[in-house]
């Protein structure tokens, strides 16, 4: 997912950072339910509103990557390559992901977007499957 180019990061408010924090345990997408979930176990009292408020705001900001699933549903993470651009390979059973670079695909976006007179072009890319480790568990 690219970051947005040029958005400043939001206030770092406590409950902010509360969010970040649970973010940075965990290298799984997650929904902002389960993220809120999460929260409380630990023994947040951070809203849900204001999670999903957060998640939005920091993934706006780059700072944590968003991605929509098939059913529509927006899944976050604090992803390990903040400044870089990247695309995702993820786990539809267990939510586990891997970055990934894909240079061929970025040339070719390039090339296809020049062909019809496109410039400062943004794109994501997601590939979906089925973890080595969900798939030994049956999956």
């Amino acid at each position: 997912m690219t970051p947005t180019s040029g958005a400043s990061a939001p206030r770092m408010t406590k409950q902010r950072a509360a969010v970040l924090d649970a973010l940075s345990a965990s290298d799984e997408f997650r929904s902002a339910q389960s993220w809120h979930d999460a929260l409380r176990h630990e023994g947040s009292t951070v809203g849900l509103a204001t999670v999903y408020r957060s998640l939005q705001a920091l993934a706006e900001a780059g700072e944590v990557d968003a991605v929509v699933t098939d059913t529509g549903e927006t899944l976050y993470r604090r992803c390990g390559a903040v400044d870089e651009h990247h695309h995702h390979l993820r786990c539809r059973v267990c939510g586990a992901a891997e970055d990934i670079e894909v240079p061929q695909f970025e040339e070719w976006a390039e090339k296809v977007a020049a062909e019809h007179g496109f410039a400062r072009i943004d794109h994501t890319v997601e590939i979906t499957g089925v973890c080595a480790a969900c798939t030994a568990k049956g999956h």
